[in-house]
């Protein structure tokens, strides 16, 4: 091989690895955008389920909700399609993970649970586009699942269908609850980086925040379940009634102000994520 080839191929591999590189900070910055966005999502909702449990608040304790507080601020507008671009670069940097993601440890399994959290994230936001479009109109999150639940139970094996799909929210709660019990999270994150009172802190955020989160998918799965049990779609509720619900337990408000405090570092939580995990 001359000596012109051998500079050629040099030149070529230099190019390849820059590129390569650039891709990978492009989605490395991807993906902390969406972490961001879901941070500030999930503080803004815990904080309207916090002012319900008070008896000071009459807003959704949902992502309308929240999208509502983000609109009511100045420059509201602008941090709304913000938020859709943090969005949209989650599901970006999620769909990248399924697809291109290999290695020993990234199993057929782990490929498809991050393709579906991009494919939720890619709905998450139309749906948050569509709100900062459309001006803040259209019906509420519960009473988008009690139309979905209704013509889900219309569906042949309709029952069986919604019966399911609780089971699988009741399921992911729990999932998502034990895993951060476990403190499974930490394995994702730059220990390196967290050290001391730091450390503490972010993990303090992660099993507290996860297991809040957790409660509230479980919680909703029970009750499609009870929406396919009994062949009615008014059982089925959305975030905001599945935690206005946590207020007429035993433990009365009080259990709503833990798990609406739960969802709040949750999404300090994400904030911490967007700085220290690995990516």
């Amino acid at each position: 091989m001359t000596p012109s080839r051998v500079h050629a191929r040099g030149r070529t591999k230099k190019a390849a690895v820059r590129r390569r590189s650039a891709e990978k900070e492009s989605l490395t910055a991807a993906g902390r955008a969406g972490f961001v966005a879901r941070g500030v999502v999930y503080v803004l909702i815990g904080a309207l389920a916090l002012q319900i449990a008070l008896g000071s608040g009459g807003e959704q304790a949902d992502r309308e909700g929240a999208l509502a507080q983000v609109a009511e601020q100045p420059f509201g507008e602008v941090m709304l399609w913000a938020l859709v671009v943090g969005f949209g670069c989650m599901a970006l940097w999620r769909g990248s993970r399924a697809l291109l993601k290999r290695g020993p440890r990234r199993k057929a399994a782990s490929r498809a649970l991050d393709g579906g959290r991009a494919l939720f994230y890619a709905f998450v936001c139309w749906a948050t586009a569509a709100y900062a479009s459309g001006g803040g109109q259209g019906s509420s999150g519960d009473a988008k699942s009690k139309d979905w639940t209704k013509s889900a139970l219309e569906l042949p094996y309709g029952r069986l269908l919604v019966g399911a799909a609780g089971c699988v929210l009741i399921g992911v709660g729990g999932v998502l609850a034990v895993r951060a019990m476990m403190r499974r999270f930490l394995r994702q994150l730059d220990l390196g980086s967290l050290k001391g009172r730091t450390r503490q802190t972010v993990t303090a955020l992660g099993v507290t925040g996860g297991v809040a989160r957790g409660t509230v998918f479980a919680a909703a799965g029970i009750f499609v379940v009870a929406a396919a049990v009994q062949f009615d779609s008014d059982e089925a509720k959305g975030v905001d009634a599945t935690l206005r619900s946590f207020a007429h337990t035993p433990a009365g408000p009080w259990l709503l102000a833990a798990v609406a405090a739960g969802l709040i570092l949750f999404g300090v939580f994400s904030f911490a994520s967007a700085r220290w995990r690995r990516l």
